[in-house]
């Protein structure tokens, strides 16, 4: 009882922190196409830039690999430092094209002009608050994301299928971080207004259909659903839903 209770008051604060940022990071802007090499993101779940990079990765529905840097972190920290010079995060880094960027606001102008063949709409713009929301949003969160705890490193990068505005994938996140977990993100991001709503309680009645030929469709075709968070990881053959099943088994195969 005391465990479901903690974790639904978790969930309350990661709702918090969706409501801070205006729950971007939920609805597609533009489906852009997954480029060849996936893009890599050396990334601190907590921190508030490296969260605006993550909102938009999911309106463009871009997939990338997370490299997780949290305070105190060694695992994938000098990597980033030696990739782009110096321990700063975000950091993006497209194979593709050759790029590698810090700071926020010009990972956000790139992946949009790139990948989104577009200028930054405006609800993606920083706005002269936004520095003061996101410390917020991340305060709600109880600035989990934020440092390392010890960990097992897996053979493998696990895989999760979510997306940024979601509370319940963002305590998955929030804990790979902290394990320094490296992972993919198959972003899900919602692709019509009939999406909108918990994966139970969706604005639109009735069954549940997703846009058809999206990345939504895909997942539903082969799961009969779409709900986030969902874990595979491929070092175990474990595959999972729901994120108090998701954490407890990632303390129990990689916690020390």
């Amino acid at each position: 009882m005391a465990d479901n209770l903690t974790h639904n008051l978790t969930v309350l604060g990661s709702v918090t922190t969706s409501t801070l940022t205006a729950w971007r990071g939920c609805m597609v802007v533009k489906r852009a196409r997954q480029p060849e090499k996936p893009l890599v993101l050396y990334d601190m779940e907590a921190c508030p830039y490296c969260r605006r990079v993550r909102e938009v990765l999911t309106a463009l529905h871009l997939d990338a690999d997370i490299r997780p840097c949290p305070k105190g972190g060694r695992r994938f920290r000098p990597e980033a430092e030696a990739r782009g010079g110096k321990q700063l995060f975000p950091l993006l880094v497209d194979e593709n094209t050759g790029a590698v960027l810090y700071e926020s606001a010009a990972i956000v102008d790139y992946l949009f002009s790139t990948y989104g063949g577009r200028s930054v709409p405006g609800y993606y713009k920083p706005l002269y608050n936004t520095p003061v929301l996101g410390n917020m949003a991340s305060a709600a969160s109880a600035l989990r994301g934020l440092s390392s705890k010890p960990s097992n490193a897996p053979a493998q990068p696990l895989h999760l299928w979510s997306f940024e505005g979601s509370p319940y994938s963002r305590l998955v996140r929030e804990r790979l971080c902290e394990l320094e977990i490296p992972y993919r993100v198959h972003n899900l991001g919602k692709e019509h207004w009939s999406e909108i709503g918990p994966a139970k309680r969706r604005l639109k009645s009735g069954p549940y259909q997703p846009k058809a030929g999206g990345k939504r469709d895909a997942f539903f075709q082969e799961h009969g659903d779409v709900m986030v968070p969902y874990l595979e990881d491929p070092n175990t053959g474990e595959a999972m839903f729901e994120s108090a099943d998701i954490l407890d088994y990632l303390d129990r195969q990689y916690a020390v």
